[in-house]
């Protein structure tokens, strides 16, 4: 029984660090904000990736741009991330459901977190907003029900 345990854990382990080893190393980049390549998603929201593949193990930095009035609906992501205003004000709340009481305006400079598997919303109520988001892949993202 031992020998198939221990067999068991080195198989376990080897391939944890082989997942680790796998991440793709950050390369040398400098971008200017106008040099940033904007793509439009199926959301109507607009990205722009900085370094690294949120799909893929490693370090990931992306940013998004919100037209005026978006409303992100609840949702949650396997991995944890810190977001960051970079301008406009976002309105950000944690739960299941889009509830515009729980929300906090955030500021140019204002932060978040997104621990994992914690569901969160968005709104863009005032005009344009962009965030930063950081993390460390592979990520994903779940919807959950909203009211």
């Amino acid at each position: 029984m031992r020998a198939g345990y221990a067999k068991f854990f080195c198989a376990f382990v080897f391939s944890t660090l082989t997942c680790i080893v796998h991440a793709d190393p950050l390369t040398e980049a400098r971008t200017t904000p106008q040099e940033l390549k904007w793509e439009k998603l199926s959301t109507g929201v607009e990205r722009a990736n900085i370094a690294g593949d949120d799909k893929k193990a490693g370090l990931y930095v992306y940013r998004i741009r919100f037209p005026a009035g978006s409303r992100v609906t609840p949702h949650f992501h396997p991995d944890e991330r810190v977001g960051t205003v970079l301008s406009g004000t976002l309105y950000f709340g944690y739960g299941p459901d889009f509830n515009e009481a729980a929300m906090k305006a955030l500021p140019p400079g204002g932060s978040w977190t997104e621990p994992p598997k914690q569901p969160h919303f968005a709104w863009a109520r005032d005009g344009e907003v962009v965030i930063q988001v950081m993390g460390y892949g592979p990520s994903g993202t779940t919807q959950v029900g909203s009211k």
